[in-house]
């Protein structure tokens, strides 16, 4: 497949599985219909993502609904109910379909999707992502603030393939401020930030929305319930930042 950086064109073709005689209708969506939403990412790209949000969801957390990941032409297909959505496309370098758009991935803008009965063709492009930084944390080797440490089990063995996640609310509950690279084997880590200031650490080995079974998750604490604040000076580099992770269930 030939490599590109311009971009790629999403089609979005909406084909309705019932016609309606009332015009005026049809600008309401009928949310108890399933409406097929076909369509073609071009110029063709394989496996790529197309996730569908409803308006006033996080963007950037949980989907609403994802399409199975496209075909050698690009095609993908996904039904949905009647109603107003924001669509964007994504294919990651790592194959996973959660986490950061990094530099060499591609996305599409955000764009508003009506599902109603009729057909509607949309177009945009996706281009290469290249230097975005806005949610891993900056890994400047010239940093000097941050934090450093180790992830293990209950057993105490390191644990590979988990990343840092950095907040500014104790509750956690929003998206990360900043997110690491995964751990190696040794389970130890460097986080390196753009600012000093007061932070709320977890690690967990998937991102977006709460942890769920099955997933890793273990919060920087000094055994408190609520999780330890971390302060870090400017130009300071706080060791010993170790977290323990333990399967959800």
């Amino acid at each position: 497949m030939k490599r590109f950086g311009q971009g790629v064109v999403l089609l979005l073709l909406l084909a309705s599985l019932g016609a309606c005689s009332d015009q005026s209708a049809s600008d309401r969506p009928d949310e108890n219909k399933l409406v097929q939403v076909q369509g073609q990412v071009v110029a063709p790209l394989e496996k790529a993502v197309l996730s569908i949000y409803k308006q006033g969801m996080d963007l950037y957390g949980p989907v609403f609904a994802m399409a199975d990941e496209t075909d050698r032409e690009g095609r993908f297909q996904i039904s949905l109910p009647a109603g107003d959505y924001v669509a964007v496309v994504r294919k990651r370098v790592n194959g996973l379909n959660v986490g950061p758009v990094v530099a060499g991935d591609n996305r599409s803008e955000f764009i508003p999707l009506k599902v109603r009965d009729g057909m509607t063709a949309l177009n945009l492009t996706a281009p290469v992502k290249v230097g975005d930084n806005r949610r891993l944390s900056p890994q400047d080797a010239a940093s000097l603030t941050g934090f450093k440490g180790q992830i293990t089990d209950a057993d105490g063995r390191p644990v590979e393939g988990v990343r840092i996640q950095v907040y500014d609310h104790v509750q956690m509950s929003e998206r990360p401020k900043y997110v690491s690279e995964k751990t190696g084997p040794d389970g130890r880590f460097q986080m390196l930030l753009p600012a000093g200031g007061t932070y709320y650490i977890c690690a967990r080995d998937n991102f977006g929305g709460p942890p769920k079974l099955g997933d890793l998750y273990g919060r920087y604490d000094q055994g408190t319930i609520e999780p330890s604040a971390l302060v870090i000076r400017k130009d300071h580099i706080v060791e010993g930042v170790n977290i323990r992770v333990n399967k959800i269930w």
